[in-house]
């Protein structure tokens, strides 16, 4: 059972008092009105199953992305999907990048994986490079990457991105790369995907969560061409695990793509602001292409926040992280100067 002690994500608003919430990375504009009224239509629909194919929501999201409808697979957000994707290939050895994501060494530790490690430096500001190429060998069954990646917010090297996938297929290995960010990213970088040839086995993370808001709605997908993997995920998967109003919702926020654009205006903007204000007081603010920022600071912030109701991320149950590291979203305006203000009142206590 998961309790409040145990959680260690963000989000945690129910056993405390927050008013702002800077723990967890969505739209900073919040959920599009479409969504919202795709939410409430699909009430009307509550006593019948969903759609086990999602073929409306595949259709539609095939039709968005360039990709075959085949190549898409949903989950019950995009943490259902690492979970069924590790279970479905079983690896025996697997190469992660930290700090990132837990979820990934959750999952591979479940499926009693053996993990190898590539640090990301704090002095190089959290970038890869080379030198995680030749940790990728024969015995390398899976490579798994974030980009951007949680939490350091960094978006790897298209360059870099494609000498590992190359490295990837003359192995053998599989490349999972979550690219739930990319779309509130600096960068707006394609997918991946865009670049996959037949018989690659890559297995691409992306989610509504972040990109639309929809984080209380539970709705990721994947792209992969391997078909033999999806049918695995498929055939060992609960069925109906979509719920309908998570299908409406995911038809209508494929709708809202200036929502996203503006998004990314709000973003590139108080990020600035953001990371300006934090240096002035004296903290380290790591660069970021994607909707949050990562920082270190003193100790006992993240307490002296939420006992004025703001709640950050604290960064130090991240695996190549320590006590002092800290992640907030970007929001608006108005909320991040209020952020600003009570660290500023914190620091002068």
């Amino acid at each position: 059972m998961i309790t409040g002690a145990s959680y260690g994500h963000g989000g945690d608003i129910y056993r405390n008092r927050v008013r702002l919430d800077f723990s967890v990375n969505v739209n900073p504009l919040g959920t599009p009105g479409k969504v919202k009224e795709a939410v409430i239509a699909a009430a009307e629909r509550l006593d019948t199953y969903p759609d086990p194919s999602c073929e409306k929501l595949r259709v539609k999201t095939a039709f968005r992305f360039g990709a075959d409808p085949e190549d898409i697979l949903f989950g019950n957000g995009a943490a259902e999907l690492i979970y069924q994707f590790v279970s479905a290939l079983r690896p025996k050895n697997a190469l992660l990048l930290v700090p990132s994501f837990s979820e990934y060494e959750k999952a591979l530790a479940s499926s009693g994986c053996e993990i190898s490690f590539y640090t990301l430096l704090r002095e190089n500001g959290f970038a890869a490079d080379d030198n995680i190429l030749p940790l990728i060998t024969e015995k390398t069954d899976l490579v798994m990457l974030c980009s951007p990646n949680n939490p350091t917010g960094r978006v790897m090297e298209r360059e870099l991105l494609r000498r590992i996938l190359e490295r990837c297929r003359k192995t053998g290995t599989w490349l999972f790369l979550d690219e739930c960010f990319i779309e509130l990213s600096d960068t707006e970088t394609p997918s991946l995907y865009t670049e996959l040839q037949p018989g690659d086995r890559v297995f691409i993370l992306r989610a509504f969560t972040k990109t639309y808001a929809m984080a209380g709605l539970r709705l990721g997908f994947a792209l992969c061409r391997e078909k033999a993997l999806l049918s695995e995920i498929c055939r060992n998967s609960q069925p109906w695990n979509i719920s309908v109003p998570a299908q409406e919702a995911g038809i209508a926020a494929l709708d809202c793509g200036e929502w996203v654009s503006e998004a990314r205006k709000v973003i590139r903007q108080e990020k600035e602001y953001l990371a300006g204000s934090l240096r002035k007081f004296g903290m380290t603010v790591y660069r970021s292409d994607a909707n949050f920022l990562l920082f270190s600071a003193g100790h006992g912030l993240y307490e002296a926040l939420l006992q004025r109701g703001i709640l950050i991320r604290n960064c130090e149950n991240y695996r190549g992280l320590s006590a002092g590291d800290f992640r907030i979203a970007v929001l608006r305006h108005e909320e991040n100067e209020m952020l600003i203000n009570a660290i500023e009142e914190v620091l002068h206590a």
